[in-house]
């Protein structure tokens, strides 16, 4: 209702809602529950997909009825026009809401699951880190999302003809006029039709506000947070989730009446709450949930057997290299891995290894980690990147060179967009500019452990 019903318009509308839902919810799930919307809206805007065909059929049957062949020809190239430019919407639109997801989910910390690798493997490689909160990551993030998802829709709408650069002021064919105008009615109509929000609506909607608040406000390290109040390290991010779910369980789904508890006679019925423990065994993701404690252990044994830093002491040749130019190295290398291999295996592989590069380099570690990590989200060219992207190619209307061809720019765009955050508004906010006290005792501790390894295979091979 607000962005109007324009393609490019309704592009953008798209790509904001799936990227504010993927803030807080999977990737998966936000591309899952906005292509069907999708798929009405260009139904109300164009109607089925094969329609035109059947359109042409009958022009090219009443074609040997017509005398005038001249009209008839030029009437069959504006359908075929018509015909390409519905093509191109229907597919701008598809891979829009993909992409979209994919870049809402780093926003937050916990919109997708390298982020939250990321912050696991933090905790148990660099304990005294303290600097990557809730609040910290969406000060930088979220810029970062937003002049991508700006620029992505751009690309998008002029690629499949949702903006036409050549010919912007021309005018408007009927069949589009129509189309526009019917949309419009279909989407008023749908929209009178969800009537007022109701109490559980708006019980959710304040517990979510609620939750937001109670993130930033956490630990916003420019002023203190409510979480001075407890003793330093009782309170983390996980308490605020777990608070508000708890809340949740017992919460009515109803409005509850207060003369129930004067009126002696009153029935003394069940009001189901707003969470179940049976919806949430259902919709929890406990895989997911398996795959991350696998990661961190496996990082974890990286770090204990000193795979870790053998791997980061063979890196001999991005020890001459400036920071800024590891960081466009690293971003690119892991967002091509990343195209054929799912982002929570890559990034189980590749952060062991650059926290220990950068160690070597002298560096923040986080100078390395956090592109490495918002570089597995930055997977747009192949069906098989990530779960949305399959979800939006399995509706048939997509090709593979359609999705190559639109994911190579974003790509490039993705990577240079993050070096640029990484080297301005992440200096500040994540203090970048410093090797800080709590890598360097790692680095000593690593330092320690790689001698004690190698010692250990010098006296074995003594042995033998």
């Amino acid at each position: 209702m607000l962005v109007g019903v324009q393609p490019a318009r309704l592009i953008l509308g798209m790509m904001l809602t799936t990227s504010f839902l993927s803030m807080w919810l999977s990737n998966t799930a936000s591309t899952a529950m906005m292509l069907p919307i999708a798929n009405a809206i260009l139904k109300s805007l164009f109607g089925e997909k094969d329609t035109s065909k059947d359109m042409n059929r009958e022009n090219e049957e009443n074609q040997d009825l017509t005398e005038e062949k001249e009209i008839a020809s030029d009437a069959l190239s504006d359908l075929k026009k018509e015909e390409e430019y519905k093509t191109n919407i229907w597919k701008g639109f598809l891979i829009s809401i993909p992409y979209a997801a994919s870049i809402g989910g780093t926003a937050t910390l916990t919109g997708t699951a390298p982020n939250l690798i990321l912050l696991g493997q933090l905790k148990s490689y660099f304990p005294e880190c303290d600097v990557v909160n809730f609040g910290s990551w969406f000060m930088f993030a979220f810029p970062l999302m937003l002049i991508f998802l700006i620029l992505g829709w751009l690309w998008i709408s002029i690629l499949y003809g949702g903006i036409n650069l050549r010919g912007w002021r021309t005018r408007k064919s009927n069949i589009r006029v129509d189309a526009e105008a019917r949309a419009r009615e279909v989407i008023k109509e749908d929209y009178q039709k969800l009537g007022p929000t109701k109490f559980a609506e708006q019980a959710i909607f304040f517990f979510f506000c609620m939750f937001a608040i109670m993130l930033f406000s956490r630990d916003p390290k420019f002023i203190p947070g409510w979480a001075s109040l407890f003793a330093p390290g009782f309170i983390s991010d996980a308490v605020t989730g777990i608070t508000i779910v708890i809340i949740l369980f017992f919460f009515p789904s109803q409005k509850p009446s207060f003369r129930w508890w004067f009126d002696l006679k009153a029935p003394n019925t069940e009001t189901p709450p707003l969470l179940t423990w049976r919806k949430a065994q259902e919709t929890v993701p406990w895989n997911i949930i398996l795959l991350l404690g696998g990661g961190f252990a496996m990082a974890k044994g990286c770090e204990e057997s000193g795979l870790s830093v053998w791997i980061g002491g063979r890196l001999h040749p991005l020890e001459g290299v400036p920071p800024p130019v590891a960081v466009i190295l690293i971003t690119i290398v892991i967002a091509l891995f990343t195209e054929f291999a799912s982002n929570t295996a890559t990034i189980i592989i590749f952060l062991p290894v650059l926290a220990e590069l950068a160690i070597r380099l002298k560096v923040n570690p986080l100078y390395l980690m956090i592109p490495g990590t918002i570089g597995c989200s930055y997977a747009f060219m192949l069906p098989v990147s990530t779960p949305p992207n399959s979800i939006a190619f399995s509706s048939g209307h997509l090709m593979v060179k359609d999705m190559a061809r639109t994911g190579l720019l974003m790509n490039l765009m993705g990577v240079l967009l993050l070096s640029l955050a990484m080297n301005t508004w992440a200096k500040s906010i994540f203090q970048l500019g410093t090797f800080p006290a709590w890598a360097n005792i790692h680095a000593e501790n690593a330092t320690s452990l790689l001698t004690a390894v190698e010692n250990v295979t010098l006296s074995a091979l003594n042995k033998i």
